[in-house]
């Protein structure tokens, strides 16, 4: 039993983090950070994209829980918050205002730390939901199943980037953008779900 509940909560932090970290909307930000630069290159920065992404969640997920004990903020404002937060990068991928990559982004001697690794990959919607499913897992299978998870996203989003080239030529800016706004739904869904999962709690615990 203990298996199904560590497998079930490994698909639904997957399928989260998939969402809010969006790896068909990481093709033309990945592309234009690194355009005219060598394919060994591009791959490499796709690596310290990943790698750089992976340690800013995990940071969160093990030094979260103690920041928000010393803040004294309870597990439903944060819920709140990232609820809020998540709906807000939600609208921004629905309504295409994601920000484009500048003239100073590209002129940066290592775009794979800022700003593919963080806040592109790593952002404000995954730290938070890191934290809220550290929060929510209760026995070690399900610890071991979330970090799973996030390697596997973590995996996912540097396949992304190393092929971006050839997705982006199979899916064409015009699929890059559907599926895009699908993510957007999901994620508003899940954001939506969250401030009501807050205001219950804040209900029933007063």
């Amino acid at each position: 039993m203990n298996s199904f509940f560590a497998v079930k909560f490994f698909g639904e932090a997957f399928i989260t983090l998939l969402v809010i970290t969006d790896p068909p909307g990481v093709v033309p930000p990945f592309i234009g950070l690194t355009r005219g630069l060598p394919g060994q290159v591009r791959a490499r920065l796709a690596w310290q994209a990943a790698v750089v992404a992976l340690g800013v969640i995990l940071a969160f997920a093990v030094f979260g829980q103690t920041v928000l004990a010393y803040l004294g903020i309870e597990v439903a404002a944060l819920q709140g918050a990232g609820g809020l937060l998540l709906l807000l990068v939600a609208l921004q991928l629905l309504t295409g205002q994601l920000e484009e990559p500048t003239e100073a982004d590209r002129a940066k001697t290592n775009v794979a730390f800022v700003p593919l690794g963080t806040p592109l990959l790593a952002g404000p919607g995954a730290i938070v939901a890191t934290m809220l499913f550290v929060r929510r897992a209760q026995t070690g299978p399900e610890l071991a199943a979330f970090l799973a998870a996030i390697v596997a996203v973590t995996v996912v989003l540097w396949l992304v980037m190393r092929f971006s080239g050839v997705i982006l030529r199979l899916l064409r800016p015009s699929g890059v953008e559907l599926v895009t706004r699908i993510a957007g739904l999901l994620l508003s869904a899940i954001a939506v779900q969250l401030v009501a999962n807050a205001i219950r709690s804040f209900v029933v615990h007063g």
